[in-house]
Parts: C-alpha cells; sequence; structure tokens
C-alpha cells in the first residue's frame, strides 16, 4: 500500500525531499544537487525516482503531480488498480535497466497452432 519509490527506497520518505510535488518528474535544488554529484539512492538516480513514481501514479489513474484538485482513483486501494501501476512500474524498470520487459506475455500467445497440436498427439 505504499507508492513505489517508497518501497524501493524501504519504506523511507526521504526521497521526497527531492520534488516539489508528489508524482512532478521536476527536481528541487536538493534533488538536482544530488544528481549533479551523482548520487543514486537505492540504485537509481534522482530523476529515475521521480520518473518510476510518476509511472506508478498514472498507470493508477492519478493526474500529476498530484494536488487537491488533482483526477484521483475512485478506489486507489483496488487490487486491479494496483497491479497495472505495479506492471507498469516494473516495466519501467526493465527499461531503466535495459533489460527485456519481464511484464510481457506476449511471447506466451505466440506460438504456432500445428505445434501445439503436434504436441497434444505425443
Amino acid at each position: 500500500m505504499q507508492c513505489a519509490v517508497g518501497n524501493i527506497c524501504d519504506n523511507t520518505g526521504t526521497w521526497r525531499y527531492l520534488t516539489p510535488a508528489h508524482g512532478s518528474t521536476e527536481l528541487t535544488y536538493l534533488g538536482e544537487l544530488n544528481e549533479n554529484f551523482g548520487r543514486r539512492i537505492a540504485g537509481y538516480k534522482p530523476s529515475e525516482l521521480l520518473q518510476i513514481e510518476a509511472v506508478f501514479l498514472r498507470a493508477m489513474g492519478y493526474e500529476l503531480p498530484i494536488a487537491y484538485s488533482s483526477k484521483k482513483p475512485k478506489n486507489p486501494e483496488s487490487k486491479d488498480l494496483l497491479f497495472q501501476g505495479l506492471s507498469a512500474t516494473v516495466s519501467f524498470l526493465c527499461e531503466l535497466e535495459g533489460i527485456s520487459d519481464v511484464m510481457d506475455c506476449t511471447e506466451l500467445f505466440d506460438f504456432d497452432p500445428s505445434d501445439a497440436q503436434a504436441v497434444l498427439t505425443k
């Protein structure tokens, strides 16, 4: 039930000082300073952490950056919404790491039906 980056950062909120608003990808002065010095938090640059959080929140249906009048999901604790956020976040993390998307299940459905029939008749 924590945010994506909160979980990455072991449920600490120190990353929140890197941005002026929750869901924003804009760095504060402190965020820019850390970014320019090459500091990484839980293995990610400050700008990457903000992008990760934004991906999670957008996938859940939040309008970013989050403000009092922003569009929000009706039931943010919905397991379906949380799974959508998780899926989008994991896909983005794979992109950041330069690996194939582990959430992409299209390969499971990419088969030749004649191959399946041959397996069934054996």
